[in-house]
Protein backbone atom coordinates (compact mmCIF):
# COMPACT_ATOMS: atom_id res chain seq x y z
CA UNK A 1 0.00 0.00 0.00
CA UNK A 2 1.17 3.35 -1.05
CA UNK A 3 2.29 6.07 1.86
CA UNK A 4 -0.26 8.38 0.96
CA UNK A 5 -3.07 5.30 1.51
CA UNK A 6 -2.59 4.94 5.00
CA UNK A 7 -3.24 8.47 5.90
CA UNK A 8 -6.15 9.58 7.62
CA UNK A 9 -7.52 13.55 7.43
CA UNK A 10 -5.99 16.21 9.36
CA UNK A 11 -8.61 16.90 12.65
CA UNK A 12 -9.65 20.79 12.92
CA UNK A 13 -8.55 20.47 16.52
CA UNK A 14 -8.24 24.43 17.35
CA UNK A 15 -11.35 26.80 18.04
CA UNK A 16 -11.10 30.75 18.56
CA UNK A 17 -10.31 30.12 22.43
CA UNK A 18 -7.32 27.34 21.65
CA UNK A 19 -5.89 29.72 19.32
CA UNK A 20 -6.47 32.73 21.36
CA UNK A 21 -3.79 30.88 24.21
CA UNK A 22 -1.86 29.56 21.36
CA UNK A 23 -0.83 32.89 20.70
CA UNK A 24 -0.41 33.89 24.06
CA UNK A 25 2.27 31.07 24.16
CA UNK A 26 4.10 31.63 20.93
CA UNK A 27 3.61 35.40 21.23
CA UNK A 28 4.67 36.25 24.46
CA UNK A 29 7.40 34.97 27.02
CA UNK A 30 7.90 36.61 30.82
CA UNK A 31 11.38 36.30 30.64
CA UNK A 32 11.76 39.15 28.21
CA UNK A 33 10.28 41.27 30.56
CA UNK A 34 13.14 40.97 32.81
CA UNK A 35 15.44 41.39 29.90
CA UNK A 36 14.11 44.82 28.85
CA UNK A 37 13.43 45.93 32.52
CA UNK A 38 17.77 44.84 32.54
CA UNK A 39 18.61 47.05 30.12
CA UNK A 40 16.31 50.06 31.96
CA UNK A 41 13.88 52.66 31.41
CA UNK A 42 14.90 53.37 27.75
CA UNK A 43 12.89 50.07 27.43
CA UNK A 44 9.85 51.26 26.92
CA UNK A 45 10.71 53.56 24.22
CA UNK A 46 12.27 50.86 22.17
CA UNK A 47 9.16 48.29 22.94
CA UNK A 48 7.43 51.49 21.24
CA UNK A 49 9.11 51.70 18.30
CA UNK A 50 9.70 47.77 17.65
CA UNK A 51 5.86 47.70 18.24
CA UNK A 52 5.18 50.21 15.23
CA UNK A 53 8.23 49.01 12.97
CA UNK A 54 7.65 45.23 13.57
CA UNK A 55 4.77 44.03 15.32
CA UNK A 56 2.45 46.01 13.59
CA UNK A 57 3.42 45.20 10.34
CA UNK A 58 3.71 41.43 11.07
CA UNK A 59 0.01 41.46 12.42
CA UNK A 60 -1.44 42.95 8.93
CA UNK A 61 0.49 40.61 7.00
CA UNK A 62 0.18 37.61 9.05
CA UNK A 63 -3.90 38.82 9.15
CA UNK A 64 -4.13 39.00 4.79
CA UNK A 65 -1.58 36.17 4.37
CA UNK A 66 -3.27 33.94 6.35
CA UNK A 67 -6.41 34.78 4.93
CA UNK A 68 -5.46 34.42 1.68
CA UNK A 69 -3.81 31.21 1.81
CA UNK A 70 -5.33 29.52 5.39
CA UNK A 71 -3.26 26.18 3.90
CA UNK A 72 -1.70 23.68 5.92
CA UNK A 73 2.27 25.56 5.98
CA UNK A 74 1.55 28.74 7.17
CA UNK A 75 4.30 30.85 5.70
CA UNK A 76 6.14 28.31 3.73
CA UNK A 77 3.07 28.45 1.96
CA UNK A 78 2.87 32.14 0.99
CA UNK A 79 6.41 32.15 0.37
CA UNK A 80 6.31 29.60 -2.24
CA UNK A 81 3.00 30.96 -4.00
CA UNK A 82 5.21 34.51 -4.27
CA UNK A 83 8.89 33.76 -5.23
CA UNK A 84 8.57 30.11 -5.65
CA UNK A 85 9.75 26.47 -4.71
CA UNK A 86 13.04 27.21 -3.29
CA UNK A 87 12.06 30.26 -1.40
CA UNK A 88 9.50 28.82 0.30
CA UNK A 89 11.31 25.71 1.11
CA UNK A 90 14.35 27.60 2.66
CA UNK A 91 11.15 29.68 4.64
CA UNK A 92 10.03 26.75 6.31
CA UNK A 93 13.72 25.17 6.71
CA UNK A 94 15.12 28.23 8.64
CA UNK A 95 12.34 29.00 10.99
CA UNK A 96 12.18 25.43 11.65
CA UNK A 97 15.81 25.06 12.65
CA UNK A 98 15.88 28.10 14.35
CA UNK A 99 13.04 26.56 16.52
CA UNK A 100 15.36 23.10 17.77
CA UNK A 101 17.91 25.52 19.26
CA UNK A 102 14.98 27.85 20.64
CA UNK A 103 13.79 24.50 22.11
CA UNK A 104 16.58 24.08 24.48
CA UNK A 105 16.72 27.97 25.66
CA UNK A 106 13.23 27.78 26.47
CA UNK A 107 13.43 24.44 28.06
CA UNK A 108 16.60 25.78 30.27
CA UNK A 109 14.71 28.77 31.42
CA UNK A 110 11.83 26.99 32.60
CA UNK A 111 14.88 24.70 34.77
CA UNK A 112 16.37 27.51 36.04
CA UNK A 113 13.25 28.97 37.61
CA UNK A 114 11.85 25.94 38.72
CA UNK A 115 14.71 26.09 41.35
CA UNK A 116 12.53 29.14 43.01
CA UNK A 117 10.62 26.52 43.85
CA UNK A 118 12.69 24.88 46.34
CA UNK A 119 14.05 28.30 47.71
CA UNK A 120 17.52 28.37 49.17
CA UNK A 121 18.23 24.55 49.17
CA UNK A 122 17.67 23.92 45.49
CA UNK A 123 19.34 26.81 44.17
CA UNK A 124 22.63 25.10 44.60
CA UNK A 125 21.44 22.93 41.29
CA UNK A 126 21.95 26.26 39.30
CA UNK A 127 25.45 25.41 38.42
CA UNK A 128 24.69 21.68 37.52
CA UNK A 129 24.68 21.09 34.13
CA UNK A 130 23.36 17.53 34.39
CA UNK A 131 19.84 18.95 36.16
CA UNK A 132 19.25 21.26 33.16
CA UNK A 133 20.15 18.86 30.67
CA UNK A 134 17.92 16.15 32.57
CA UNK A 135 14.70 18.39 32.96
CA UNK A 136 15.36 20.09 28.94
CA UNK A 137 15.10 16.32 28.42
CA UNK A 138 12.48 14.99 30.34
CA UNK A 139 9.78 18.17 29.24
CA UNK A 140 10.65 17.45 25.62
CA UNK A 141 9.82 13.79 25.31
CA UNK A 142 6.20 15.21 27.50
CA UNK A 143 5.52 17.65 24.99
CA UNK A 144 6.39 15.76 21.82
CA UNK A 145 4.38 12.73 23.53
CA UNK A 146 1.21 14.96 24.24
CA UNK A 147 1.32 16.23 20.46
CA UNK A 148 1.94 12.96 18.87
CA UNK A 149 -1.21 11.60 20.62
CA UNK A 150 -3.52 14.42 19.13
CA UNK A 151 -3.36 18.19 18.96
CA UNK A 152 -6.72 17.96 20.61
CA UNK A 153 -4.68 16.66 23.01
CA UNK A 154 -1.52 18.52 23.20
CA UNK A 155 -3.37 22.23 23.03
CA UNK A 156 -4.27 21.40 26.68
CA UNK A 157 -0.49 21.60 27.36
CA UNK A 158 -0.55 24.88 25.30
CA UNK A 159 -3.97 26.21 27.26
CA UNK A 160 -2.69 25.56 30.39
CA UNK A 161 0.58 26.75 29.80
CA UNK A 162 -1.06 30.25 28.72
CA UNK A 163 -2.96 30.65 32.30
CA UNK A 164 0.41 29.67 34.36
CA UNK A 165 2.08 32.45 32.42
CA UNK A 166 -0.25 35.34 32.84
CA UNK A 167 -1.03 34.83 36.76
CA UNK A 168 3.01 35.40 37.60
CA UNK A 169 3.31 38.43 34.64
CA UNK A 170 -0.44 39.95 36.01
CA UNK A 171 0.92 39.64 39.76
CA UNK A 172 4.03 40.65 38.73
CA UNK A 173 2.25 44.15 37.24
CA UNK A 174 0.42 44.26 40.55
CA UNK A 175 3.26 44.33 42.64
CA UNK A 176 5.14 46.65 40.77
CA UNK A 177 1.92 48.66 41.79
CA UNK A 178 1.74 48.57 45.07
CA UNK A 179 5.46 48.64 45.83
CA UNK A 180 5.79 52.18 43.66
CA UNK A 181 2.61 53.25 46.33
CA UNK A 182 4.44 52.24 49.28
CA UNK A 183 7.85 53.23 48.61
CA UNK A 184 7.99 55.47 45.40
CA UNK A 185 10.02 54.32 41.72
CA UNK A 186 13.28 52.79 42.46
CA UNK A 187 14.02 53.88 38.91
CA UNK A 188 14.53 57.53 37.37
CA UNK A 189 11.95 58.19 34.08
CA UNK A 190 12.98 61.12 33.42
CA UNK A 191 13.65 62.02 29.53
CA UNK A 192 17.65 61.35 29.80
CA UNK A 193 17.05 58.21 31.31
CA UNK A 194 14.40 56.77 29.38
CA UNK A 195 15.82 58.03 25.29
CA UNK A 196 17.33 55.42 23.92
CA UNK A 197 21.44 55.50 24.18
CA UNK A 198 23.28 55.21 21.16
CA UNK A 199 25.75 52.65 22.05
CA UNK A 200 26.85 49.75 20.51
CA UNK A 201 25.03 47.60 23.51
CA UNK A 202 21.92 49.54 23.57
CA UNK A 203 21.35 49.40 19.50
CA UNK A 204 21.81 45.99 19.95
CA UNK A 205 19.15 45.23 22.09
CA UNK A 206 17.14 46.01 19.63
CA UNK A 207 17.16 43.01 17.80
CA UNK A 208 16.10 41.24 20.97
CA UNK A 209 12.95 43.01 21.22
CA UNK A 210 12.34 42.09 17.86
CA UNK A 211 12.57 38.49 18.67
CA UNK A 212 10.49 38.97 21.36
CA UNK A 213 6.96 40.60 19.42
CA UNK A 214 7.64 37.47 16.33
CA UNK A 215 5.19 34.40 17.21
CA UNK A 216 1.78 35.64 15.75
CA UNK A 217 2.77 33.95 12.11
CA UNK A 218 2.97 30.67 14.19
CA UNK A 219 -0.41 29.08 13.94
CA UNK A 220 -0.45 29.86 10.70
CA UNK A 221 1.19 27.06 9.96
CA UNK A 222 -1.61 24.85 11.16
CA UNK A 223 -4.37 26.59 8.72
CA UNK A 224 -5.95 23.20 8.07
CA UNK A 225 -6.31 21.93 11.53
CA UNK A 226 -8.12 25.01 12.90
CA UNK A 227 -12.11 25.48 12.71
CA UNK A 228 -12.81 28.34 10.54
CA UNK A 229 -9.67 29.75 10.41
CA UNK A 230 -10.52 32.68 7.74
CA UNK A 231 -12.81 33.86 10.68
CA UNK A 232 -10.78 32.68 14.12
CA UNK A 233 -7.11 33.65 13.37
CA UNK A 234 -8.03 37.49 13.24
CA UNK A 235 -10.27 36.98 15.83
CA UNK A 236 -7.96 35.57 18.24
CA UNK A 237 -4.68 37.19 16.21
CA UNK A 238 -6.00 41.15 16.58
CA UNK A 239 -7.10 40.12 20.59
CA UNK A 240 -4.05 38.52 21.75
CA UNK A 241 -1.88 41.31 20.13
CA UNK A 242 -3.33 43.80 22.55
CA UNK A 243 -2.91 41.64 25.64
CA UNK A 244 0.41 41.04 24.50
CA UNK A 245 1.36 45.07 24.07
CA UNK A 246 0.02 45.58 27.10
CA UNK A 247 1.37 43.30 29.02
CA UNK A 248 5.10 43.64 27.81
CA UNK A 249 5.31 47.58 28.49
CA UNK A 250 3.19 47.30 31.76
CA UNK A 251 5.61 44.45 33.40
CA UNK A 252 9.02 46.26 32.48
CA UNK A 253 7.11 49.43 33.93
CA UNK A 254 6.38 47.83 37.24
CA UNK A 255 9.60 45.66 37.49
CA UNK A 256 11.59 49.05 36.95
CA UNK A 257 9.29 51.02 39.36
CA UNK A 258 9.69 48.54 41.99
CA UNK A 259 13.35 47.51 41.44
CA UNK A 260 16.65 49.65 39.88
CA UNK A 261 17.60 48.01 36.55
CA UNK A 262 21.09 46.54 38.20
CA UNK A 263 18.84 44.02 39.90
CA UNK A 264 17.75 42.41 37.49
CA UNK A 265 19.74 40.03 35.14
CA UNK A 266 20.81 36.40 34.53
CA UNK A 267 19.36 33.33 33.47
CA UNK A 268 16.80 33.48 36.43
CA UNK A 269 16.06 37.51 35.90
CA UNK A 270 11.99 37.24 35.80
CA UNK A 271 12.00 35.09 39.15
CA UNK A 272 15.30 36.96 40.90
CA UNK A 273 12.87 40.27 40.13
CA UNK A 274 9.43 38.38 41.82
CA UNK A 275 11.51 37.16 45.04
CA UNK A 276 12.64 40.36 45.21
CA UNK A 277 9.01 42.48 44.47
CA UNK A 278 7.78 39.65 46.97
CA UNK A 279 10.36 40.61 49.55
CA UNK A 280 9.70 44.58 48.88
CA UNK A 281 5.69 44.27 49.08
CA UNK A 282 5.74 41.36 51.44
CA UNK A 283 3.59 38.68 49.83
CA UNK A 284 5.20 35.99 51.84
CA UNK A 285 5.19 32.38 50.00
CA UNK A 286 4.38 34.02 46.48
CA UNK A 287 7.65 33.03 45.16
CA UNK A 288 7.48 29.46 45.19
CA UNK A 289 4.21 29.16 43.63
CA UNK A 290 5.04 31.90 40.68
CA UNK A 291 8.40 29.86 39.85
CA UNK A 292 5.89 26.72 39.50
CA UNK A 293 3.11 28.19 37.03
CA UNK A 294 6.38 30.01 34.90
CA UNK A 295 7.90 26.17 34.75
CA UNK A 296 4.53 24.54 33.30
CA UNK A 297 4.44 27.67 31.27
CA UNK A 298 7.93 26.66 29.74
CA UNK A 299 6.11 23.56 29.14
CA UNK A 300 3.54 24.96 27.29
CA UNK A 301 5.42 27.25 25.28
CA UNK A 302 7.59 24.13 24.39
CA UNK A 303 4.40 22.00 23.04
CA UNK A 304 2.82 24.97 21.47
CA UNK A 305 6.27 25.81 19.03
CA UNK A 306 6.38 21.62 18.41
CA UNK A 307 2.94 21.40 17.50
CA UNK A 308 3.72 24.19 14.51
CA UNK A 309 7.00 23.91 13.31
CA UNK A 310 6.39 20.23 12.91
CA UNK A 311 3.76 20.71 10.09
CA UNK A 312 6.74 22.55 7.81
CA UNK A 313 8.91 19.08 7.40
CA UNK A 314 5.53 17.43 7.05
CA UNK A 315 3.93 19.80 4.19
CA UNK A 316 7.73 19.51 2.63
CA UNK A 317 7.55 15.63 2.66
CA UNK A 318 3.85 15.78 1.35
CA UNK A 319 5.33 18.13 -1.65
CA UNK A 320 8.16 15.10 -1.81
CA UNK A 321 11.73 17.64 -1.04
CA UNK A 322 11.89 15.31 1.57
CA UNK A 323 11.10 11.64 2.16
CA UNK A 324 7.76 10.65 2.26
CA UNK A 325 7.68 9.35 5.95
CA UNK A 326 8.09 13.33 6.81
CA UNK A 327 4.48 13.42 5.31
CA UNK A 328 3.28 10.44 6.63
CA UNK A 329 0.04 10.95 9.44
CA UNK A 330 -0.28 8.92 12.77
CA UNK A 331 -2.69 6.30 11.68
CA UNK A 332 -4.80 6.24 15.14
CA UNK A 333 -4.21 10.18 16.12
CA UNK A 334 -4.04 12.19 12.82
CA UNK A 335 -0.77 13.48 13.66
CA UNK A 336 2.63 13.73 12.10
CA UNK A 337 4.40 11.71 14.39
CA UNK A 338 7.58 11.43 12.12
CA UNK A 339 8.09 15.04 11.95
CA UNK A 340 7.44 15.59 15.79
CA UNK A 341 9.51 12.93 16.79
CA UNK A 342 12.53 13.72 14.22
CA UNK A 343 12.61 17.49 15.69
CA UNK A 344 12.23 16.18 19.29
CA UNK A 345 15.46 14.04 18.51
CA UNK A 346 17.17 17.06 17.16
CA UNK A 347 16.46 19.87 19.36
CA UNK A 348 17.64 16.89 21.97
CA UNK A 349 21.03 16.75 20.55
CA UNK A 350 20.88 20.55 20.70
CA UNK A 351 20.93 20.51 24.39
CA UNK A 352 23.64 18.06 24.74
CA UNK A 353 26.16 20.29 22.49
CA UNK A 354 24.71 24.00 24.21
CA UNK A 355 26.05 22.37 27.38
CA UNK A 356 29.19 20.64 26.44
CA UNK A 357 32.04 22.61 27.43
CA UNK A 358 30.30 25.50 28.78
CA UNK A 359 28.79 26.93 32.01
CA UNK A 360 25.41 27.06 32.32
CA UNK A 361 24.61 30.31 31.72
CA UNK A 362 27.16 30.27 28.65
CA UNK A 363 24.92 27.82 27.34
CA UNK A 364 21.51 29.63 27.90
CA UNK A 365 23.26 32.49 25.82
CA UNK A 366 24.71 30.33 23.39
CA UNK A 367 21.42 28.70 22.62
CA UNK A 368 19.86 31.68 22.16
CA UNK A 369 22.18 33.48 20.09
CA UNK A 370 22.39 31.02 17.64
CA UNK A 371 18.35 30.77 17.38
CA UNK A 372 17.87 35.12 16.67
CA UNK A 373 19.44 35.66 13.55
CA UNK A 374 18.33 32.71 11.74
CA UNK A 375 14.82 32.74 12.93
CA UNK A 376 14.24 36.42 11.76
CA UNK A 377 15.15 35.49 8.53
CA UNK A 378 11.80 33.75 7.60
CA UNK A 379 9.85 37.48 8.13
CA UNK A 380 11.98 39.02 5.09
CA UNK A 381 10.48 36.15 3.17
CA UNK A 382 7.10 37.41 5.39
CA UNK A 383 6.97 40.87 4.03
CA UNK A 384 8.34 40.41 0.84
CA UNK A 385 5.29 38.08 -0.22
CA UNK A 386 2.80 40.42 0.92
CA UNK A 387 4.53 43.04 -1.27
CA UNK A 388 4.17 40.55 -4.04
CA UNK A 389 0.86 39.41 -4.05
CA UNK A 390 -0.69 42.68 -3.69
CA UNK A 391 -0.48 42.16 -7.47
CA UNK A 392 -3.13 39.64 -7.21
CA UNK A 393 -6.85 39.67 -6.83
CA UNK A 394 -8.51 39.03 -4.34
CA UNK A 395 -12.06 36.58 -3.18
CA UNK A 396 -14.42 38.00 -0.37
CA UNK A 397 -13.05 35.98 2.27
CA UNK A 398 -9.42 37.82 2.27
CA UNK A 399 -8.74 40.05 5.24
CA UNK A 400 -6.77 43.23 3.25
CA UNK A 401 -5.26 46.01 5.29
CA UNK A 402 -7.23 49.17 6.17
CA UNK A 403 -5.62 51.53 3.34
CA UNK A 404 -5.61 49.41 0.31
CA UNK A 405 -2.76 48.09 -1.50
CA UNK A 406 -0.28 51.15 -0.36
CA UNK A 407 -0.77 50.82 3.06
CA UNK A 408 -0.07 46.73 3.18
CA UNK A 409 2.82 48.00 0.83
CA UNK A 410 4.15 50.68 3.27
CA UNK A 411 3.59 48.37 6.32
CA UNK A 412 5.50 45.60 4.37
CA UNK A 413 8.78 48.01 3.53
CA UNK A 414 8.82 48.76 7.56
CA UNK A 415 8.44 45.35 8.61
CA UNK A 416 10.90 43.93 6.21
CA UNK A 417 13.25 47.26 6.97
CA UNK A 418 13.22 46.22 11.17
CA UNK A 419 13.42 42.83 10.59
CA UNK A 420 16.65 43.64 8.35
CA UNK A 421 18.23 45.89 10.98
CA UNK A 422 17.28 43.40 14.06
CA UNK A 423 19.46 41.13 12.07
CA UNK A 424 22.62 42.86 11.75
CA UNK A 425 22.44 44.01 15.20
CA UNK A 426 21.81 40.37 16.59
CA UNK A 427 25.09 39.80 15.50
CA UNK A 428 26.68 41.87 17.45
CA UNK A 429 27.88 40.32 21.13
CA UNK A 430 27.34 40.83 24.59
CA UNK A 431 29.43 43.16 27.05
CA UNK A 432 30.71 40.21 29.07
CA UNK A 433 31.76 37.76 26.16
CA UNK A 434 35.33 36.98 26.56
CA UNK A 435 36.31 36.50 22.65
CA UNK A 436 33.72 38.77 20.79
CA UNK A 437 34.98 38.58 17.11
CA UNK A 438 34.62 34.72 17.67
CA UNK A 439 31.12 35.11 19.15
CA UNK A 440 30.78 37.08 15.88
CA UNK A 441 31.93 34.01 13.61
CA UNK A 442 30.13 31.30 15.49
CA UNK A 443 26.64 33.23 14.79
CA UNK A 444 27.92 33.87 11.02
CA UNK A 445 29.20 30.92 10.28
CA UNK A 446 25.83 28.86 11.91
CA UNK A 447 23.58 30.81 10.17
CA UNK A 448 25.40 30.51 6.88
CA UNK A 449 25.76 26.69 7.45
CA UNK A 450 22.11 26.44 8.15
CA UNK A 451 21.37 28.00 4.81
CA UNK A 452 23.44 26.04 2.63
CA UNK A 453 22.61 22.85 4.00
CA UNK A 454 18.92 23.68 3.69
CA UNK A 455 19.96 24.75 -0.24
CA UNK A 456 21.83 21.29 -0.62
CA UNK A 457 18.26 19.68 1.22
CA UNK A 458 16.10 21.36 -1.37
CA UNK A 459 18.34 20.91 -4.59
CA UNK A 460 18.83 17.07 -3.76
CA UNK A 461 15.07 16.95 -3.38
CA UNK A 462 14.10 18.55 -6.98
CA UNK A 463 16.59 16.02 -8.31
CA UNK A 464 15.19 13.00 -6.48
CA UNK A 465 11.65 14.28 -6.03
CA UNK A 466 11.22 11.62 -3.61
CA UNK A 467 8.46 9.71 -5.71
CA UNK A 468 5.79 8.15 -3.86
CA UNK A 469 6.81 4.00 -4.43
CA UNK A 470 4.11 2.15 -6.30
CA UNK A 471 2.13 4.77 -7.75
CA UNK A 472 2.68 7.77 -10.49
CA UNK A 473 0.40 10.57 -9.11
CA UNK A 474 1.37 13.70 -8.42
CA UNK A 475 2.26 15.63 -5.21
CA UNK A 476 -0.67 17.66 -5.91
CA UNK A 477 -2.87 14.98 -6.09
CA UNK A 478 -1.00 14.05 -2.60
CA UNK A 479 -1.54 17.31 -1.30
CA UNK A 480 -5.33 17.18 -2.25
CA UNK A 481 -5.77 14.01 -0.21
CA UNK A 482 -4.55 15.39 2.92
CA UNK A 483 -6.63 18.51 2.71
CA UNK A 484 -10.13 16.25 2.33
Amino acid sequence: MAWHEEKIHLRPAMGFADLLFFFIMTGFSIRWIAVAAAAGPSSIVIWGVALAAFYVPLVFCVLELSSRYPDEGGLYVWSKHAFGEFAGFITGWTYWSSNLVYFPGILYFAAGNALFVGGSRWQGLSDSGAYFVIWSLIGLGLATLLNVVGLDVGKWLHNVGAVCLWVPALSLIIMGGIAWGRFGSATDFSLVHIWPGTRLKDIAFWSTIAFALAGVESASVMGEEIRDARRNIPRALLAAGVVITLTYTLGTICVLLALPRTEVNGLQGIMQAIAKVDDRVGLSGFTPLAALLISISGLGTVGAWLAAVARLPFVAGVDRFLPPAFGRLHPKWGTPYVALWTQSWVAAIFVLLGQAGTSVKGAYNVLVSMGVTTYLIPFLFIFGAMIKVQREPTGPDVMLVPGGKGVAVLLSVLGFSATALAIVLALVPSEDEPNQRLAVVKVVGFTLVLVLVGAVLYVHGKWKRYPDPGTSESREDVRNKVRR
